[in-house]
């Protein structure tokens, strides 16, 4: 049997020439929960072999080859159930020491998501941005916070301690990479979902946002992952007129 037409329009039944792989995680959520047949096939490219109801054996490249930058979003929420799945597998995401310091805060719905673009832009930009319109549409804007705090304290206890008893020198601040981590493992799951996401740095508003939010000070801010349907159009960034470096160039055998 084969899944919807194109011509859907809810989230998490939109399909695009690529969605025909069978048994997404979204697939099998909703067939668990008799939302869809167990025959209906997967909207996402990546091929997932559903062994059991908890075992489920997925092809991760199609997912890799496959994500972008969304930077339009139509605003429609997302399906019941979905977010706090996709948080669950984003959090399971690699974890220097096993420290797990870094935390979400979620935003949903215009009221809440306002609260970051007021905290992280000023008047200027969102009187002048092309993209404003289109991003501040998404439905949720998930916003990873890291505890240094609790890298530091972990990296002293016995078994991560240095044998020298020097305290370590976080040349590369273990917290910030602990946080890609997930973000990627979120960008991924989004676009196993057919769902449109977009990464934000950090350039301004920290304070500002761990105010508004009632952060504690000690916690340091990430970026944004913003979700929801994809809209159109949706142009690609300017950036992607930059060629891709050719695999020859980027990695070295052996030495550089």
């Amino acid at each position: 049997m084969t899944g919807p037409p194109h011509s859907s329009t809810a989230i998490g039944h939109r399909y695009k020439p690529y969605q025909r792989g069978q048994h997404s995680r979204l697939w099998e959520f909703q067939h668990r929960h008799g939302l869809r047949s167990p025959g209906q096939r997967s909207r996402s490219g990546c091929r997932v072999t559903v062994a059991s109801d908890n075992d489920v054996d997925m092809e991760l490249s199609e997912a890799v080859r496959r994500r972008r930058m969304t930077r339009n979003f139509s605003g429609r929420q997302l399906p019941s159930g979905l977010l706090d799945s996709m948080l669950a597998d984003a959090l399971r995401a690699p974890s220097a020491g096993n420290t797990q310091g870094r935390e979400f805060v979620i935003l949903e719905g215009p009221a809440e998501t306002a609260r970051y673009w007021e905290a992280t832009t000023d008047e200027v930009w969102r009187s002048t941005s092309r993209r404003i319109e289109g991003l501040s549409r998404a439905p949720v804007v998930v916003l990873p916070f890291v505890d240094p705090e609790a890298y530091v304290s972990r990296y002293r206890e016995p078994d991560k301690a240095r044998s020298d008893g020097a305290e370590v020198e976080w040349v590369v601040p273990f917290w910030f990479v602990d946080a890609a981590y997930a973000v990627m493992a979120l960008l991924l799951r989004a676009t196993d979902e057919g769902i449109g996401a977009a990464f934000l740095g950090n350039f301004r508003g920290e304070s500002a946002l761990r105010s508004a939010l009632g952060v504690p000070d000690r916690y340091r801010w990430l970026g944004a992952v913003l979700l929801g349907e994809a809209a159109q159009p949706d142009p690609p960034s300017s950036s992607l007129s930059r060629q891709s470096r050719p695999i020859i160039d980027v990695v070295h055998r052996g030495r550089w």
